[in-house]
């Protein structure tokens, strides 16, 4: 019984410590992006509103889904179910 509650312990701090990962790095990578369009890194002449918010979205969803699948692997090794 006491194992049991050791492994659900340990399966909450690997989900706690996945999804603050997950945060913390989709926020640095957000900042940085906001920053490098904020101080001309970023051209958007010649093309209209409709292209800007398409090459957004699709840099934010390939960075979520990048940063969710790292989230995963970390998770995965950290709670023990490669171990099995």
């Amino acid at each position: 019984m006491r194992r049991a509650i050791d492994y659900a312990t340990e399966q909450s701090g690997a989900m706690k410590w996945s999804l603050t990962f997950s945060l913390c790095c989709s926020g640095v990578i957000g900042a940085v992006l906001l920053l490098a369009w904020v101080f001309g890194g970023f051209d958007t002449e010649g093309i209209s509103t409709h292209g800007v918010i398409a090459i957004v979205l699709g840099t934010m969803l390939t960075v979520f889904v990048g940063v969710g699948l790292m989230a995963l692997v970390f998770y995965s090794d950290r709670s023990g179910q490669d171990d099995q």
